[in-house]
């Protein structure tokens, strides 16, 4: 077996953020690293403990989440983050997509959805619940439905569809048998042509067309 997943736990609230440690408690291959209360502690967490996945509340006093985001992810781009929040879907949320978040997880969820986002944030692969894609979904809808002219090719329609499924770069080369260099570039045209910031929402397009399942499904 390899090294545990090092999760970072951010969150303002005290009791909050002991129960989610509490519930990564015990969890095969995920240990809890560390801890921070506000984005500034965040950030600089994330340089001490070099996480690999930073479950990261939005709603943080001084430096929000999205902020905290944004330049974790501009010092440290390897780090997956996915986001807590208390609400079903807010505009964070989308910001904090937009800005590279791999996923997003109500602080309900259950245990399960935890470990499952984690061990998948880790391969560098999405995380969307079914419900919460249906919502995010109705929530980008306008953007999703915009019309950008020029067609994907084969191969980009092939590469969409497996983002729907919330599969890492590398998963990807593996099974098309290309460079992850290639993966990468392709990505890019994908969300060029699109008109979307993320691979996140390159799923959720990919799943409001009918191209495949929900990303964690």
């Amino acid at each position: 077996m390899g090294q545990p997943i090092p999760v970072l736990v951010v969150d303002d609230h005290f009791v909050v953020r002991k129960g989610v440690c509490a519930l990564l408690a015990g969890a095969e291959g995920i240990v809890v690293a560390g801890e921070a209360g506000d984005g500034e502690q965040a950030i600089a967490e994330a340089r001490r403990l070099r996480p690999r996945v930073i479950l990261m509340d939005l709603k943080l006093p001084g430096l929000d989440g999205v902020a905290a985001t944004r330049r974790i992810l501009a010092e440290l781009p390897e780090t997956a983050i996915v986001i807590l929040s208390g609400s079903d879907v807010e505009e964070e949320v989308l910001a904090a997509i937009a800005e590279g978040a791999l996923g997003y997880l109500a602080k309900t969820s259950p245990r399960e959805d935890f470990l499952q986002a984690i061990r998948r944030a880790a391969q560098g692969e999405s995380w969307l619940s079914a419900r919460l894609t249906r919502r995010l979904m109705n929530h980008l809808k306008p953007r999703l439905q915009q019309d950008h002219g020029e067609p994907l090719t084969a191969r980009e329609r092939e590469v969409l569809a497996m983002l729907a499924r919330g599969w890492s770069n590398r998963r990807i080369s593996q099974e098309l048998e290309i460079a992850e260099i290639t993966v990468r570039t392709h990505v890019s045209h994908v969300l060029g042509k699109l008109g979307l910031n993320s691979r996140v929402e390159a799923a959720l397009h990919a799943v409001r067309s009918d191209k495949s399942s929900p990303p964690g499904s």
